[in-house]
């Protein structure tokens, strides 16, 4: 890319969506474009067509995405089928239409298999039953995979697609309903410290394995490949896209007392982990296969720990949606 190209990152306010904007202006490119929900609803093809013929970008980071956690999915997967469809092959099209060099689209290692192979490669795509707690919001980005690839293959685009495992980082969303795992727990625990209480309680039996990326390598991942790579260089069996992760993994419990040793650092103080096994764990376990992404020529710099810590920091700043 350019550095003067014009560079629009749409959801340039979510987790994902900064932590580009943060990436691009620090490698010196000086011309990105954003849009705030109330200046472009993505829902709107009308607009969203407007929107591109008027700025008529030349890259696209397509970060914008209705996401949660299992709670969240699991009461509304109306919601997350619908939205994320109609963001993604709203921006998709438009893009096309207005000759965009080149488009990156974020989707979610939630696309595979429930039981697929671990660790999890690329090919797993559509090879068996999807995890029941979020198979609408896979679906969609499933669907929106297979239409930048269909684009590719029809019209000889370049739309490459990335696969980013479970993600944390600044300006993360901690609200309890729509927020995933980690911030939830990190918002959980603080306030146990705050509150002086004994107990937090945290759904499942704290068996399933988990990965997790930093938002801030992720962001460095996806401009490498932006700049660097093409869709031919991505391309497999079922589509042309790429896992980004960190290729290590740890079980929620692990998870729940690394975070609270975290909060309750400094402290004379800690809490117990009740676990309530009423509640559904999802995936028993979910670990990207990221050897491609390393013979790509990039690995993650972030470990777990020094990014949890950070996370809270910023927590603690008030940089955070609640």
């Amino acid at each position: 890319m350019e550095t003067n190209a014009k560079i629009y990152v749409a959801g340039h306010r979510g987790l994902v969506g900064s932590a580009i904007c943060r990436n691009l202006a620090k490698k010196g490119y000086t011309n990105i474009i954003t849009r705030t929900h109330s200046e472009l609803d993505l829902l709107n093809q009308a607009a969203v067509n407007d929107f591109f013929e008027q700025e008529k970008p030349d890259y696209v980071f397509l970060a914008a995405a209705h996401v949660g956690g299992i709670g969240a999915n699991s009461t509304y997967p109306a919601d997350f089928i619908y939205q994320n469809m109609m963001i993604g092959f709203n921006v998709v099209e438009a893009s096309r239409k207005n000759g965009v060099k080149k488009l990156m689209n974020l989707g979610s290692t939630c696309i595979y298999p429930k039981m697929a192979p671990q660790p999890i490669q690329e090919e797993s795509l559509l090879t068996g039953p999807l995890e029941p707690t979020n198979d609408a919001y896979a679906l969609a980005k499933i669907s929106v995979i297979k239409l930048c690839t269909a684009y590719n293959k029809q019209f000889g685009t370049d739309y490459l697609s990335v696969m980013p495992t479970n993600l944390y980082g600044p300006g993360d969303t901690y609200e309890l309903q729509g927020s995933h795992v980690l911030p939830a727990m990190i918002r959980k625990f603080h306030e146990a410290k705050i509150n002086g209480t004994d107990v937090v309680n945290l759904w499942g039996d704290g068996s399933p394995l988990r990965e997790f990326l930093y938002s801030e390598d992720l962001a460095e991942a996806v401009v490498f490949l932006m700049e660097n790579k093409h869709a031919n260089d991505v391309r497999t069996p079922t589509g042309d896209f790429v896992n980004v992760g960190s290729g290590k993994e740890l079980t929620i419990k692990q998870l729940a007392e690394t975070v609270r040793d975290i909060v309750y650092e400094g402290t004379n103080r800690t809490c117990k982990i009740n676990w309530d096994t009423t509640k559904p764990n999802g995936t028993p376990r979910k670990l990207s296969d990221i050897t491609r992404l390393l013979s790509l020529g990039w690995k993650p710099a972030t470990e777990l720990r020094d990014g949890i810590k950070l996370s809270y920091a910023d927590f603690l700043a008030g940089n955070v949606k609640m």
